[in-house]
């Protein structure tokens, strides 16, 4: 996991390092190509002969230092930079004077600029000026005063360089933004999950504790009162957890969204689920069936993963629930399930009151999240779906849609009419 984290650090920067190596290879040719062309008009050809000797084995061996921010260390930059300006004032040495004075090109030509932009990648916009600057004096120490093609190509490395610095700043800001969103995600999710699991079991619990205590009276009656009382506030602990705050620091952030993406991805290849054959999800419905509760189901099986028709089951018993808490113990269910070529649709329906208008969103700020966790949150983590309709007086109808392949993401196919 270590040597993935190292690869994929500062993936937004990579390509930038990958290109910054190939240009300063071609400028390498592109300027032992000038010398050659024109060797024969330099006065003093041999310390120009030293210095492309000097400038190809320094490149070729610090290719791998132009490889990431890591690698690229302030010395290097230090050393790059001198080399760069070093050719730019030995020119006039090993050059005649009049091609200097016609505007003729350094010794390091255009490999000059792959200095300054290391500096811009590495740095951002701040260190880009400084080289930017430095290379733009010595270029008006070279040509003994500032002329007009020598202050053009200034002010063009000079941009360039600060734009693409400002440009990886910004790169930089995004990917810490991401890592951020990443995590809140992270979090949310197994906020929400633990949120279901404490609707199907210690909330329900309580409640029943609760009801049965009222009933009873005397020191039940006190018990039912706390069991009441610790509902409310766990309820309100689950519908208003707090998101964990970041303890990324920025120099890790980037390589952070890639570890929460990774690992997250790795977590779910590496369940004992994913390894196992899909199971008939009419055997985890069949228990559901009794007195009041009708089954409907294909005469085949019904095959999904096993962590998919878990998940559908427990929204189709969270769903049931509902129906015997505010339809009554004596109300009737229908559960219908659906085998369809790529998905699987699982029908609750009811002949209860309904469900009066606005009482699902006023439940959820009470803290009552049964509908949105424990069945909707369930379908939305499997890619699939979660309908409710309901009619005052009509009963209630659950439609529970779920991809049969895990990968599959299910658009809404529309919003639900919810009274």
């Amino acid at each position: 996991m270590a040597s993935r984290e190292k690869v994929m650090r500062m993936s937004v920067e990579q390509p930038l390092w990958r290109a910054l190596a190939g240009y300063r290879t071609l400028a390498l040719v592109y300027a032992v190509g000038l010398f050659a062309a024109a060797h024969e008009e330099f006065t003093r050809p041999w310390p120009a002969v030293a210095y492309y000797a000097v400038l190809t084995v320094w490149t070729l061996a610090t290719l791998p230092r132009v490889a990431s921010a890591a690698a690229c260390t302030k010395p290097f930059l230090a050393v790059d930079l001198t080399i760069a300006l070093t050719g730019i004032l030995l020119t006039p040495f090993a050059d005649a004077h009049e091609r200097v004075q016609a505007g003729g090109p350094t010794l390091p030509s255009i490999w000059t600029a792959g200095a300054v932009l290391a500096f811009a990648i590495k740095g951002g916009w701040r260190w880009a000026a400084l080289a930017s600057t430095l290379v733009a004096v010595a270029n008006l120490v070279e040509r003994g005063g500032p002329a007009r093609d020598t202050v053009h190509n200034v002010i063009l490395v000079w941009v360039a360089s600060i734009a693409i610095g400002y440009v990886v700043e910004v790169a930089r800001a995004s990917e810490r933004t991401l890592a951020r969103a990443l995590e809140i995600e992270a979090a949310t999710r197994e906020r929400e999950r633990l949120a279901r699991d404490i609707h199907d079991s210690v909330l329900q619990v309580l409640a029943m504790v609760q009801r049965r205590g009222a009933v009873i009276g005397g020191e039940a009656a006190e018990l039912g009162r706390m069991a009441g009382e610790q509902e409310v506030a766990l309820r309100t602990l689950v519908s208003g957890g707090l998101v964990p705050v970041s303890r990324t620091s920025p120099d890790t952030a980037a390589d952070s969204a890639v570890r929460t993406a990774d690992r997250h991805a790795a977590d779910a290849g590496s369940t004992d689920d994913d390894a196992d054959e899909p199971v008939d999800l009419r055997a985890l419905l069949a228990p559901y069936a009794g007195a009041r509760v009708s089954l409907v189901e294909p005469g085949a099986p019904v095959r999904l993963a096993p962590l998919a028709a878990r998940e559908v089951a427990a929204a189709v018993g969270a769903a049931l629930d509902n129906v015997r808490k505010h339809a009554g113990e004596r109300a009737c269910a229908w559960i219908l399930v659906e085998d369809e070529p790529h998905e699987v649709t699982v029908t609750v329906r009811d002949d209860g009151p309904g469900i009066p208008e606005g009482r699902l969103a006023q439940a959820e700020g009470e803290g009552r999240l049964g509908v949105a966790l424990s069945i909707r949150g369930r379908l939305r983590d499997l890619g699939g779906r979660a309908e409710l309709i309901s009619v005052p007086g009509q009963g209630t109808e659950v439609e529970l849609t779920v991809p049969k392949d895990p990968k599959t993401t299910n658009e809404p196919r529309g919003k639900a009419e919810q009274r």
